[in-house]
């Protein structure tokens, strides 16, 4: 057996038991150990930006040539928000969309537009207002094309974000190539200062609608909603029989993911205060997809892990220079050729049957 195989198939294994020992001692947990578990957990995630000054794990997180916290504010936060999104599509729907960039896109000119010189709107009352019309995006695009299935409904939405991309570059009154400057930051709230120095607040600020998308999707997937969509996934001729109104539930999870997208777009051009179409090209969805696929599609934590590490992974290797993009192509490779379900595959439960009242019970 190949040397780097087999090494690769230990570190598998050594993982493998790892994270079976992590599982048992998390269920052998009460609730007040799980819940100091995850306050703790919380409280590390928002101490993230000083991660680079604990001296061990700072040699660990360090991204040489970009500052740490720029990495979490620019990329991460942005890469996890849209993994969440579209998650639910490609992941619960198991609706494969290759233009997801369009909905990231729609979001981030809407904000564009209503916070500079064309409305001068705040931040804060853009924000809703571009999720909703990420939201409708998706329900336009859903509602001729869902009908459609596989490779074909593919091409559509990888048409779809190709079209809202140059349709920004040729539309004067979105700026064209040149794009749209002045957009507003988020108000600053109290020590909390939303400028172009410090992108901690951007980093806090999006930490903190990444656990708000979480509880919503959560919520949402543990529902009739979200049981329609794994049905769907899994036959959409045998949901369909069993009386699932698939065209509906498959419109809900496109305005649904749409409208995450969305989500990430608004935070993306409160951050950076200029966007052009440049900035949503077609390898921005392939990249979206990889870190869905990655993590493991279907499981919300796999998706957030796939998206982390597709962001972050680039800027950590840029001692490679040039070939840093091809090392990271190498171990997406690779992990896919050993974790084809993904880092964090979803695990298949079973529900048991809960007879009514009256029903079972001695005789």
């Amino acid at each position: 057996m190949n040397p780097v195989v087999r090494s690769l198939r230990q570190v598998g294994a050594s993982l493998a038991g790892a994270k079976a020992g992590l599982a048992s001692r998390w269920n052998a947990m009460g609730p007040t150990q799980r819940l100091s578990a995850y306050v703790l957990g919380v409280l590390a995630l928002y101490l993230a930006p000083w991660w680079t000054e604990i001296p061990l794990l700072g040699s660990i997180v360090d991204t040489p040539g970009t500052q740490f916290t720029t990495v979490l504010s620019d990329r991460v936060i942005i890469f996890v928000l849209v993994a969440l999104g579209l998650n639910v599509v490609v992941g619960l729907a198991g609706l494969l969309d290759l233009g997801y960039v369009g909905f990231y896109a729609v979001g981030a000119y809407t904000t564009a537009i209503l916070t500079s010189s064309h409305a001068s709107l705040p931040w804060l009352l853009a924000l809703p207002v571009s999720i909703a019309v990420s939201m409708v995006f998706g329900v336009i695009l859903g509602a001729p094309t869902l009908r459609l299935r596989g490779d074909y409904l593919a091409i559509v939405t990888l048409g779809f974000g190709e079209i809202i991309r140059l349709s920004a570059k040729n539309a004067e009154w979105l700026g064209g190539s040149r794009g749209i400057n002045d957009i507003k930051h988020p108000p600053s709230i109290g020590p909390l200062k939303f400028g172009v120095v410090d992108p901690k607040p951007y980093y806090w600020l999006g930490l903190t609608m990444v656990f708000a998308v979480m509880f919503l999707l959560h919520r949402l997937e543990n529902s009739r909603v979200g049981r329609a969509w794994v049905a769907i996934r899994e036959d959409e001729d045998a949901a369909e029989l069993m009386g699932v109104d698939t065209f509906r539930f498959k419109l809900w999870a496109f305005a649904i993911g749409a409208a995450v997208g969305g989500l990430a777009g608004v935070q993306y051009a409160g951050k950076v205060g200029f966007i052009n179409p440049d900035n949503f090209p077609l390898l921005l969805s392939i990249l979206f997809l990889a870190a869905v696929v990655l993590g493991g599609s279907g499981n919300m934590h796999g998706a957030i892990l796939g998206g982390i590490l597709v962001s972050y992974l680039p800027e950590r290797l840029r001692n490679f220079q040039d070939k840093r993009v091809f090392v990271f192509g190498v171990a997406l490779v690779l992990v896919m050729v050993f974790r084809p379900e993904g880092l964090l595959p979803k695990k298949v439960g079973t529900r048991k049957a809960v007879a009514a009242p009256g029903e079972g019970g001695a005789q």
